[in-house]
């Protein structure tokens, strides 16, 4: 199971998953959702690749509750094209990244997003987007980073901010980090694997997040 330092707010789990990609037939009639977010900027792609998330799941709540399967594949379809996998991935492992093979590098990757989505997918069902508030836009679009910045409403009323980290790359911004509270994801886990890997070896870390992520089926391509 994974250990992060936090609880993770479900719209950050979604930033986080990696994948492969795969359409979703048969959900409500929202058109190619991949084809409705706006990468023409930072601030546009993370406020339309959440919009179009959110009204998915309105749409089809009870049948996500019934198949997380199909829950799992708005995730891939919505988020996958829009996050930085590799770049993350390779942030993650740190050091560990470069002693690793090509075969080691796509095994965590996919290991890492099921078991994520095995431990927080869940809550996503029940996430509603008046939770979620879009702060004004602070960077410089012309740059080749930068941070969006967002508050979620917990379901107790206290707010937690959490903020998108992006870069511009060959194919346009990518989102690659979320840091809630001032504690970025990359650095948790980045943390929490690095010892792991030092004692135990990567294969030993790609086979117990295969393990723990085993119940969500990979998803193949069309």
């Amino acid at each position: 199971m994974i250990r992060p330092r936090f609880q993770l707010p479900v719209l950050a789990l979604a930033a986080l998953c990696a994948g492969l990609l795969l359409s979703l037939p048969g959900r409500a009639a929202l058109g190619a959702p991949g084809a409705l977010v706006d990468t023409s900027g930072p601030a546009q792609l993370i406020k339309t690749a959440s919009d179009v998330m959110l009204k998915d799941i309105d749409a089809n709540r009870s049948r996500y509750r019934q198949d997380k399967a199909q829950l799992y594949k708005l995730v891939d379809d919505v988020l996958l094209p829009n996050f930085d996998v590799d770049f993350a991935a390779q942030q993650v492992l740190g050091k560990h990244w470069r002693n690793a093979d090509e075969q080691q590098r796509a095994r965590f990757i996919k290991a890492f997003y099921r078991s994520l989505l095995q431990t927080y997918g869940d809550a996503m069902v029940d996430f509603t987007g008046d939770r979620i508030r879009f702060l004004p836009f602070q960077g410089d679009p012309a740059a080749a980073r930068a941070t969006v910045r967002t508050e979620i409403r917990r379901d107790g009323g206290s707010i937690v901010k959490v903020n998108y980290s992006l870069r511009k790359t060959e194919a346009g911004w990518k989102a690659w980090d979320v840091v809630i509270e001032g504690i970025s994801y990359v650095k948790s886990f980045q943390e929490d694997f690095g010892p792991e890997v030092e004692q135990k070896g990567l294969d030993s870390l790609i086979q117990r997040l295969e393990s723990s992520g085993s119940a969500v089926k990979p998803v193949k391509r069309s």
